[in-house]
């Protein structure tokens, strides 16, 4: 409420002064639906920009996934506003990157490459499960888009999920054409995060189980 009126929070009445107040245009108490449960609503405040988003639903479930989503959202703009670069979506980014990482693979020698290796099959986890997520064979349609990625030199080919099969019976797509993009901030600590839990989880040497006698 300060930052909408441009007031100021005193802690005690006796501070207050005139350059303290905010304005606003119009105070008043609404009721919503069958409860008694009222909300108090400022309207025509000074700073316009701060708003209130009242989210209503048949259960908490319903409001609590309508609460997600639009944290989601506003997240996503969040990133947009301190890097707007982006990646296409539809897995195509962990595609690309998979290829990516076994092509420098080839470059390794030792046994560091099968580690490599791993990081590589491990960003194909996500396509998988997109594709699976959608009632569509994984390993098919991966395999597909990852074909079309080497074939066209196009790191843009994701799984065009809500798009029509393809002539081969696939829905590889170009990400690009279709629209679908994810911040690249975001995709960023994404694997990043997945990185650093793995690197701890190695990084365990023993781990303690109850004996019989405990359990």
């Amino acid at each position: 409420i300060a930052i909408a009126t441009g007031g100021r929070i005193v802690p005690r009445f006796s501070e207050l002064s005139a350059e303290k107040l905010g304005k606003a245009g119009l105070v008043r108490e609404v009721s919503f639906g069958n409860t008694k449960e009222r909300m108090l609503v400022i309207e025509d405040c000074a700073n316009s920009n701060a708003v209130t988003v009242l989210v209503r639903g048949g259960n908490k479930m319903i409001v609590e996934e309508a609460k997600r989503s639009l944290h989601d959202a506003m997240c996503v703009v969040r990133n947009l506003i301190k890097d707007n670069r982006v990646v296409y979506g539809g897995g195509s980014a962990e595609i690309a990157c998979s290829v990516a990482v076994s092509k420098h693979a080839d470059t390794v020698a030792g046994v560091d490459q099968y580690a490599i290796r791993a990081f590589a099959d491990a960003l194909d986890d996500i396509p998988l499960a997109l594709a699976e997520n959608s009632g569509l064979s994984p390993i098919e349609e991966v395999a597909a888009a990852k074909s079309g990625q080497l074939k066209g030199d196009c790191p843009f080919i994701g799984l065009g999920i809500t798009q029509e099969p393809t002539a081969d019976g696939y829905h590889s797509c170009n990400m690009k054409n279709v629209g679908v993009f994810e911040t690249l901030i975001g995709k960023q600590e994404q694997i990043q995060l997945a990185t650093q839990v793995v690197k701890m989880i190695l990084k365990i040497d023993d781990v303690i189980a109850p004996g019989p006698a405990q359990r």
